[in-house]
């Protein structure tokens, strides 16, 4: 059986962050960087986390999902990352966007294509 591990690379982290988000999302939680790399690493994981999300939010940008990493926010700010393609000025109308949408419909999507949203995107 394969699990994640410190050596996974950002494609298959991203599938893993997928799983996490979407349960929080049908769940109507946000998580912060913080909380979300303890839950990956279990530990405090600063800076490993964006372009992992970044693979996350592409694939939703390039298939008309909502925008999934919406919901994970710095502790302090309680908005993504500048990093993050999302419109600050619309943060709320897009979490409520990713909490209305039935996650639980979508099939996870392949580390490949998380992968290529990614490359097509930067």
């Amino acid at each position: 059986m394969k699990k994640f591990n410190p050596s996974s690379n950002h494609p298959d982290r991203a599938l893993q962050a997928w799983q996490i988000l979407i349960s929080a999302a049908m769940n109507r939680q946000t998580l912060t960087y913080k909380g979300l790399s303890r839950l990956m690493y279990q530990k405090d994981a600063a800076g490993v986390l964006d372009k992992i999300l970044g693979h996350v939010a592409f694939f939703c940008k390039d298939h008309r999902l909502p925008a999934l990493t919406s919901i994970v926010v710095g502790k302090g700010r309680g908005t993504p990352g500048a990093d993050i393609p999302v419109n600050p000025k619309v943060i709320d109308r897009s979490r409520e966007q990713v909490y209305a949408y039935d996650w639980y419909n979508v099939f996870p999507p392949a580390p490949a294509q998380l992968a290529a949203s990614f490359a097509k995107n930067t």
